[in-house]
């Protein structure tokens, strides 16, 4: 056989380009000649196009899972549950007005399922599954890390809105709880819920990335969450609060959510127990969105960072010291 005959060749087509370049055959000269790529061939999608694909491919299986693990929905089926309760035993009404304290409080329990499920749960699973070796798996992945931030702000969303949901209309029929009235209280409902979550989401996902690992997670953010429960207007009037107090919990999110919540829920009545006398819907849009903004930019370095850092050595240096710590604990 003569080299002019030797039909091995070797294709190079580049994404998206749409034509084959085509070595020829050693021994031949001559250029390299574009030929058309074969009909059936289509060009590969766009990466951030897979990324989110993948991403939520990835979410839909997550929540899947979740929907499927009774031991995972009962934390969220507790929370119900002890607002319920709550709101069940509450016959006051709120000072100045004739609402029902029991709406004001499950109003204020609505903001804080969303601040829980963004600044609490969503930490406790970036750092679990951190130290599983998911973060270092992902990291050899082509477009796995934002594949992976994608499946957790899908799974994140529909945690909170499904718990939102099972909250508002169970109140609604067991303890006669608050719903929106009219379109207009369902908007800013919807609005409030959104920005809220934008608010808490990344900063859930920075904390989560410097957390040391998951059994000090808990401890280590239970204590200041419970501190804005109480602080910030979510169980009872802001207005009862010293104003001290009052000053220190407007800097945070949860009081902007509560308040937002409550100009939802509540008739126009209950704004005398606020202590602006107003709802301050543009001021609690602000906020929420002053807050959204300083979360991405601390997530996005930080997730980085943490990924970086992440290496086998970590992860095996990280398993050692568990195993030691369970070890001294028995």
């Amino acid at each position: 056989m003569t080299a002019g005959t030797d039909t091995t060749a070797t294709t190079d087509t580049a994404e998206g380009a749409g034509t084959t370049r085509t070595t020829p055959p050693a021994g031949t000269a001559g250029p390299v000649r574009p030929t058309a790529a074969a009909p059936g061939d289509a060009a590969a999608p766009h990466p951030r196009r897979r990324y989110w694909r993948a991403g939520v491919l990835r979410g839909g299986i997550e929540l899947r899972h979740l929907l499927r693990n009774p031991k995972e929905l009962s934390g969220h089926l507790v929370n119900v549950v002890v607002a319920l309760v709550l709101a069940g035993y509450l016959s006051d009404k709120v000072p100045g007005t004739q609402v029902p304290m029991a709406h004001l409080t499950l109003s204020g329990f609505a903001a804080y399922l969303l601040f829980q499920i963004g600044l609490v749960n969503l930490p406790q699973i970036l750092v679990t599954e951190r130290e599983e070796g998911a973060l270092l798996r992902l990291r050899a992945t082509p477009g796995g890390i934002p594949a992976y931030l994608v499946a957790k702000s899908l799974l994140v969303v529909a945690m909170a809105f499904g718990t939102l949901v099972l909250l508002l209309v169970t109140a609604a029929l067991l303890v006669d709880g608050p719903l929106p009235h009219g379109p207009g209280g369902w908007l800013t409902l919807l609005w409030v819920s959104v920005l809220g979550l934008l608010a808490v989401v990344p900063l859930g996902a920075a904390i989560g990335a410097v957390l040391p690992n998951p059994r000090e997670a808990l401890a280590l953010i239970m204590l200041p969450v419970m501190t804005l429960l109480i602080t910030s207007g979510a169980m009872f009037p802001l207005s009862a609060l010293p104003e001290m107090v009052q000053k220190i919990a407007s800097v945070f999110p949860l009081k902007w959510m509560a308040q937002g919540l409550r100009s939802a829920l509540l008739p126009d009545a209950a704004r005398a127990a606020e202590p602006a006398g107003s709802w301050e819907l543009p001021t609690v849009a602000l906020i929420l969105t002053a807050w959204a903004v300083l979360g991405f930019l601390l997530a996005i370095p930080l997730l980085r960072r943490a990924a970086r850092r992440e290496s086998g050595s970590r992860l095996a240096e990280r398993h050692r010291k568990a195993s030691l710590s369970g070890g001294r604990g028995v």
